[in-house]
């Protein structure tokens, strides 16, 4: 098995192989919001007049919806941090839904297998965030912490708007432009924070957050028994345990990266030991707490987080 790479069952490719022959029967038989809109009913769907949009995890779907503004309607399929985003297992209504989407936001490398699947076998345009910079399956997915993946997937889901729906190109350039100022006002941010963190050795109960790090300057000196472990979705060793709790202790590590969504007893040990040697701990989700609308305000807290850690 490659690292990171998530378990499916063959119960689940049979449910979205039926599920996906019904919602291309339905394909394409919304009616048309105005002429401007006609290019996204082929694509496949029409939601009150607006294109309508399905992303699989809702940091990617915020982008979406503030590209799209008032000309969009995005749903997104993953939305809770008590979930284990690695081990979800779409619904059948999850599934079904990308067969009325003119436009698919997916996360790409192997993160999200299920929702890429199921939007391939539509009409929909996809937009594999990890394809658009060029990360593949075995790289970390966790692609939404990256400066260089943001930029690339906007531009990706610009362009799908456009072609969807032509007559309000102007307005999604408009948009595009709204967000990129956004994003380079968090990319400064990450410029100045790195001051303070450039260099910094951290460690991570998993390397959520490695992209956003490697932005800031940091040092992943994650024990290599544990953080292979880790990526391979396997039990560390008591004696990988004790090398993460001795490395805490001997002080190597500036900073702990804590996966609050993935906590277990193993990450509780790495934890209790990290408060014991007075080493800042960071906690972080896969998925966009609720107190956040967007990815890009998410992205700036945990840049404030990063820093005061440091």
């Amino acid at each position: 098995m490659t690292a990171w790479k998530k378990l499916t069952t063959m119960a689940m490719v049979a449910t979205m192989a039926a599920v996906m022959m019904t919602g291309l029967a339905g394909c394409g038989t919304a009616a048309a919001g105005g002429d401007g809109n006609a290019a996204a009913v082929a694509n496949g769907g029409i939601d009150d007049g607006k294109i309508a949009v399905v992303a699989s995890i809702n940091q990617w779907g915020s982008v979406a919806a503030e590209l799209g503004g008032d000309h969009v309607n995005v749903t997104n399929i993953m939305t809770k941090t008590n979930v284990e985003a690695h081990d979800y297992e779409p619904t059948s209504q999850d599934v079904a839904k990308f067969g009325k989407a003119a436009v698919a936001v997916v996360n790409g490398a192997d993160y999200d297998p299920w929702a890429s699947k199921a939007a391939r076998s539509t009409k929909a345009t996809l937009v594999d965030a990890a394809d658009e910079a060029g990360i593949k399956e075995g790289d970390n997915p966790h692609v939404w912490f990256s400066a260089k993946v943001r930029n690339a997937t906007a531009d990706a889901i610009t362009a799908a708007y456009q072609q969807a729906d032509p007559g309000n190109k102007s307005a999604y350039e408009q948009l595009n432009k709204a967000w990129h100022e956004r994003e380079s006002k968090l990319e400064t941010s990450i410029k100045g924070a790195a001051a303070t963190t450039k260099g910094k050795p951290y460690a991570a109960t998993e390397s959520v957050a490695w992209y956003l790090a490697d932005d800031l300057g940091m040092t992943d000196a994650t024990p290599k028994g544990y953080a292979q472990a880790s990526a391979n979705e396997s039990e560390p060793t008591p004696a990988d345990i004790k090398g993460f709790q001795d490395a805490l202790k001997d002080g190597s590590i500036d900073m702990l990266v804590v996966n609050t969504q993935e906590a277990n007893s193993t990450t509780e040990q790495i934890t209790s030991a990290a408060k014991s040697a007075g080493v800042p701990i960071v906690e972080l989700t896969e998925q966009m707490p609720a107190e956040y609308d967007n990815l890009l305000d998410w992205m700036s807290a945990l840049v404030g987080q990063f820093a005061k850690a440091a």
